[in-house]
This record gives structure tokens, C-alpha cells and sequence, in this order.
């Protein structure tokens, strides 16, 4: 995303001496992607930053993924995957788990009060849409403030750390590209600028507005990648803390957009789910659902229509409001519903009648939807609700009537 920003200390000009008040050298790493030719930020450290003096294997948490087959729709109770005091004992990083994935994008869920070790993805961009509580992302480029509402966009290989400062936990659904996530190209001109009709723009995301001054040696940071197909750890222990840029400048960087400053584009009729999207990733992109003015033709059915999503599987997380289409499911606070790409999905039985006449839907969700099929992680087993399949006829494969 090309907006320029600047924090801390850089020299006039680029791969030139930057110098301490003693003197010293400062040490510029270029954080770029698509090799040299993307967007890329060029950061100032105290220390080398490829110094390492260790590393050694880091197990991650289960990473198998299982076929949806039979093929078809699911239900995820993603609040029963924490119950209890689990969250005390729990990290961000380390004590995600995986509820859906492919090739593309993974999702995950976590919920934790436990500040989480050093990071960093070096398979892809990361977005985590915090669903509730609050904390502090401090990452290389400086602390990133987070609350319930935010995404939470962190460039692949950004080190970071997550701390939740609630006095609840803090509930996040983790987005994990194999690329990398940006704001839509029909939003943007040619030279990078939101355009007047995009439904958010750049006073809206919010960079780290410090840079972090820590010390140390011997640090560990925790690093996810792929030596092949098979996604691996690495626990890497740095000469120095890599958290001691002095300042840093460009186009790439964490930043955080809350979903309450998505302006929706509504109409007479029923608007697509593009006019939701918010963020675009390879094969897969990213929508927000919020509160909103509701069709307004004398005619019109609020309630999406029944669609069969041909080239892809749609994810939504239910993440507030109450969602009038899903009435009836079982679907509620915390759920994923998956509609794979195969067969058609839409309202429950009633939910296209009752929305008649409807003005205002006063719904909150995140939705995913991805170019190649998804699969079943551990998580996203282990909180299936087996009966949402059943629910538009009624009746399951043992004959028994359901509704």
C-alpha cells in the first residue's frame, strides 16, 4: 500500500551514513516485498539484524487440515474451543488454533491474557480482527494500541509481540496469508490513493506512532515458515533485541483499521457481498458486515438471496448484532458458518419472509472468502456443530425432524 510514513530518525537520504550522537553507525535493513520492486520500508537498528547466535526447532501448535468430505456446510462454535480459565494460561501466538485452511490462507482462534513471546511469520502478511479486549502489539516498527473492533495488519516477517491488557481476554480470529493482504486495488488510484468512493481511507489506519527503545541479548524469537510444503518453527536467539530501531520510513508497515469506521455502500436492492470487501489477499479476500440502512425499493427482500458461490468458499464470523439470515441455525456469537463452494446457501427457512419491510440490520461480521476449497483444522473439528446442515430442510440423514 503505497502511504508514506516516517518515524524517528533517518538520514536525508536513502543507503547513506546514519550516525549516532558518539558517532557510531546505525545499521539499515530493507524490509521489501516482491523482491525489490514492491512496497518496502527501510528501517535504522542499533545492532545487526541478522546476528543470531542460535537456532534450534519450535513444535507449532497442530497444523494437519482434513478435507471437508462429505462436502458440506458447517458450523463452528469457535467460543467452545477456550473454555474457562484456559485463556489465563494462553498466548496469540502460541496457544492459536487452527479452525480452517489451504494453500492460500489460514484461519485460526485463540483467546489469552498471556503476553505472547517475540514473532515472526515469514510465510505471510497477518490479519488478526480482534473480537473482543484490548492489549498492545509492540513490533519493530514501533506499539501498535489495539481494541475490540480492530484489525491488526502485520507485513509477513514483522517480529511482534502481543500483550492483552483487559481486565478480560482477548479474542482474536487470525487471518494468515501465504502473501500478503492489502486494501482492495478498486479503491486505490494509480499511485496508491484511496479514492472518494472506497468505504474507508487513510485517516482511518493507524501506524505505531513510537518507536521501541529495548535492550538486551540473547533474545528468542519465535519464527513460522516453509523450508517445503510442510509449514515449520523456528526458535531463532538474536544477539540483540531486534526491537531497537531508532526510526524507520516507506510504505510498509503494521497498522491497525477498526471496523467501525467501514462506511457501508448500500442501494435500492440487495448489494453483493463486494461492496462489504475491505482487504484482498492472493486467492482469498476479506469483508466486513456492519450495522447499515437496509434496501429501500418498495419491493425489495433485505436478506441476501440464495447464491451458489462456484469458485469459492465463504467464511463468516459472527462477531456482534444479531443476523437476521441466520435465525433459526443455532448460528450465534462467536460462530463460523462455512459455505463451500458446490451448492447453493442462503437465510434460513423464514428469514426471507420476515425481512420484508425491514429498514436497518444491525449486524457485525468478518467475512473470508477463498478461490480454492478449505479444509478442517483441529480446532475447527473439535467445535463443529453437526446439525447445521440440516437446518434448511428440517431433517437430517437419520429422518428425525429438526426444527
Amino acid at each position: 500500500m503505497a502511504f508514506y510514513r516516517r518515524l524517528g530518525t533517518v538520514p536525508p537520504k536513502r543507503h547513506t551514513q546514519h550516525r549516532d550522537a558518539a558517532g557510531g553507525l546505525y545499521y539499515e535493513e530493507l524490509m521489501g516485498e516482491e523482491g525489490f520492486t514492491g512496497d518496502s520500508a527501510l528501517l535504522y537498528h542499533r545492532g545487526l539484524p541478522p546476528a543470531i547466535v542460535d537456532a534450534t526447532d519450535w513444535t507449532l501448535p497442530d497444523q494437519r487440515l482434513t478435507p471437508n468430505h462429505p462436502l458440506r456446510h458447517r458450523h463452528l462454535r469457535l467460543h467452545n474451543l477456550f473454555p474457562g480459565s484456559v485463556a489465563a494460561d494462553t498466548d496469540v501466538v502460541t496457544g492459536r488454533r487452527l479452525i480452517l485452511g489451504n494453500d492460500d490462507v489460514r484461519l485460526s482462534y485463540v483467546v489469552a491474557q498471556r503476553p505472547s513471546p517475540l514473532y515472526r511469520n515469514a510465510i505471510g502478511d497477518e490479519l488478526v480482527y480482534v473480537e473482543a479486549g484490548s492489549g498492545t502489539v509492540d513490533t519493530v516498527f514501533g506499539s501498535l494500541p489495539v481494541r475490540t473492533g480492530d484489525h491488526v495488519l502485520l507485513p509477513r516477517t514483522t517480529i511482534h509481540r502481543w500483550r492483552p491488557n483487559g481486565p478480560e481476554p482477548l479474542r482474536a480470529l487470525i487471518i494468515e496469508a501465504t502473501l500478503h493482504i492489502n486494501p482492495p486495488k478498486r479503491y486505490l488510484s494509480r499511485f496508491g490513493q484511496f479514492l472518494e468512493n472506497a468505504p474507508y481511507c487513510e485517516r482511518d489506519l493507524h501506524a505505531p506512532a513510537e518507536t521501541i527503545a529495548e535492550t538486551g541479548t540473547d533474545v528468542e524469537v519465535l519464527v513460522k515458515h516453509r523450508p517445503g510444503r510442510e509449514i515449520r518453527g523456528t526458535r531463532h536467539v538474536f544477539a540483540t533485541h531486534p526491537f531497537d530501531v531508532v526510526g524507520w520510513d516507506g510504505c510498509l508497515y503494521p497498522f491497525t483499521f477498526n471496523i467501525a469506521d467501514f462506511e457501508p455502500i448500500t442501494g435500492r436492492i440487495h448489494q453483493p457481498p463486494p461492496v462489504h470487501q475491505v482487504f484482498e489477499g492472493t486467492n482469498f479476500v476479506v469483508c466486513d458486515f456492519v450495522p447499515r440502512k437496509v434496501d429501500y425499493h418498495p419491493l425489495s427482500i433485505p436478506v441476501p438471496y440464495y447464491h451458489s458461490n462456484v469458485d469459492s468458499d465463504e467464511v463468516l464470523f459472527y462477531c456482534g448484532g444479531d443476523y437476521a439470515a441466520r435465525k433459526g441455525s443455532g448460528i450465534g456469537q462467536g460462530s463460523v458458518s462455512v459455505h463451500p463452494g458446490g451448492y447453493a446457501h442462503g437465510p434460513q427457512p423464514g428469514a426471507y419472509e420476515r425481512s420484508i419491510g425491514t429498514e436497518f440490520f444491525d449486524e457485525l461480521a468478518v467475512m473470508i472468502d477463498t478461490f480454492r476449497p478449505l479444509s478442517l483444522g483441529e480446532g475447527g473439528s473439535a467445535c463443529e456443530d453437526p446439525e447445521y446442515a440440516w437446518t434448511w430442510s428440517g431433517r437430517g440423514p437419520d429422518g428425525v425432524t429438526r426444527i
